[in-house]
């Protein structure tokens, strides 16, 4: 394992995007419980795009534009319900301290969908991964599902660590109405820029 892959990987892992961004607000509104199933949830949603890029299906949506813009916009209309959820205090952000929870099951489900509804992620394993598999590697596809696997094991410990953080200092933001308000804004419309620039997105 080299030194450039797995610094490489912690930059891409750390990089803020949807899945940080949901694991931070699950953390944030329902404790470090639903934080962790948020990371292992959007740890999972990677897996398509990984086999994806390991059995070359990648390849189809490199070069294949109406593929890729199916899925493109099925991820932009996926940011952009996860936006007007939250604002309603039903989404990523609601704090349901007088409702039954959302079960872990709901919250892994919407975390994975975040990860599966971008065809960008295949582009980028599809990219990524050979790199860091020389030629005269005897199996490259044993290799590719070792950085596969670490790539993954990093994005969990790195998301969980995000999502822990976030519940730990929930108290201190759920007692104030007002900073919740400005909350669900903000992380609305993160929703929403990321949104737009995956739609902007080109292959």
């Amino acid at each position: 394992m080299s030194i450039e892959f797995l610094v490489t990987t912690l930059i891409v892992v750390v990089s803020p995007g949807t899945g940080a961004l949901y694991t931070i607000a699950a953390g944030l509104s329902r404790g470090h419980r639903a934080s962790l199933w948020a990371a292992l949830g959007c740890t999972l949603g990677i897996v398509p795009h990984m086999l994806a890029a390991i059995t070359g299906l990648a390849a189809i949506l490199h070069t294949s534009a109406l593929a890729f813009e199916i899925i493109k916009y099925l991820g932009v209309a996926y940011l952009l319900y996860m936006a007007w959820a939250t604002l309603r205090e039903s989404g990523a952000l609601s704090v349901e301290a007088d409702r039954e929870p959302k079960s872990a099951g709901k919250v892994i489900v919407e975390s994975v969908l975040i990860n599966i509804l971008n065809p960008k992620l295949s582009i980028f394993f599809f990219a990524f991964l050979p790199q860091f598999v020389p030629a005269a590697t005897h199996n490259a596809l044993m290799r590719m599902l070792e950085l596969s696997g670490v790539f993954m094991a990093m994005t969990f410990v790195v998301f969980a660590a995000y999502g822990l953080f976030a519940a730990a200092i929930r108290g201190h933001v759920i007692s104030r109405p007002a900073i919740m308000v400005w909350m669900r804004r903000t992380f609305a419309g993160a929703f929403v820029l990321l949104g737009a620039r995956l739609a902007l997105t080109e292959r």
